[in-house]
């Protein structure tokens, strides 16, 4: 089996068949799932690449490959319990979260709600983008319920959800909830989840800025970059 390859994408020669797969270049142009209908592909006579090996016969491809998402489906991790831990791209809804933190045991729900504010030490603040390497920050998300699990035994629902991508002003970045039997333990237990998340999970953030003379600059951060060096955040 011979293979041809061209930038991003890949073609193999077997039998006059020609297979593209698509290559994935940011972690917001992931494909999905779903098949999309199959593609007929007419290459010219001959046709050539970098490899300097040609095709002397004009070939008919069939290719299958999968839409691309500006939207990846939300990430999640299976629980034990009745919790609920997600990164997705899509926007976070308080009435969402709140609801999966529900309980007939609860006495308290704690909500946190992290929002992207206009400015950051006296700069004009236009925009957020989040990036996160997701396996390990939903394994983070995990460790923090099971500590809350196990600190605060009586918590019911533990509910973790992160944005990713680009947010503007005022849009949630984080909701966190928590279920309890009483306020304090809910409070507490809260608290500990956001605090543990930004220094602990492998979630950066782009700050765009607007400068006077109107143009934007950017620079990536660490959402747990305050804490360590015991700013506000």
């Amino acid at each position: 089996m011979q293979k041809l390859t061209f930038g991003s994408q890949q073609l193999v020669d077997s039998d006059n068949s020609i297979l593209l797969r698509l290559g994935t270049t940011t972690p917001h142009d992931r494909p999905s799932n779903d098949r999309i209908q199959a593609l007929h592909l007419r290459l010219p006579t001959p046709f050539s690449c970098h490899t300097g090996m040609s095709l002397r016969q004009e070939h008919t491809a069939v290719i299958h490959t999968a839409p691309m998402q500006t939207r990846p489906s939300p990430v999640s991790i299976p629980t034990a319990s009745n919790d609920s831990l997600v990164i997705t791209f899509a926007p976070l809804l308080l009435s969402d979260v709140y609801a999966l933190a529900e309980d007939d045991a609860n006495g308290a729900i704690v909500v946190m709600s992290g929002t992207v504010r206009h400015q950051t030490d006296g700069k004009p603040v236009v925009a957020l983008e989040y990036q996160a390497y997701e396996p390990m920050a939903l394994q983070i998300f995990r460790q923090i319920a099971n500590d809350i699990h196990t600190r605060w035994s009586e918590a019911t629902r533990v509910v973790i959800h992160h944005r990713t991508g680009r947010l503007t002003i005022g849009e949630i970045s984080v909701l966190i909830a928590v279920g309890c039997p009483h306020r304090a333990e809910a409070f507490e237990a809260c608290q500990y989840a956001i605090d543990t998340l930004k220094h602990n999970a492998p979630i950066w953030k782009k700050e765009w800025y607007s400068e006077q003379d109107g143009t934007l600059s950017s620079s990536w951060v660490s959402i747990g970059a305050c804490e360590q060096s015991n700013e506000p955040c």
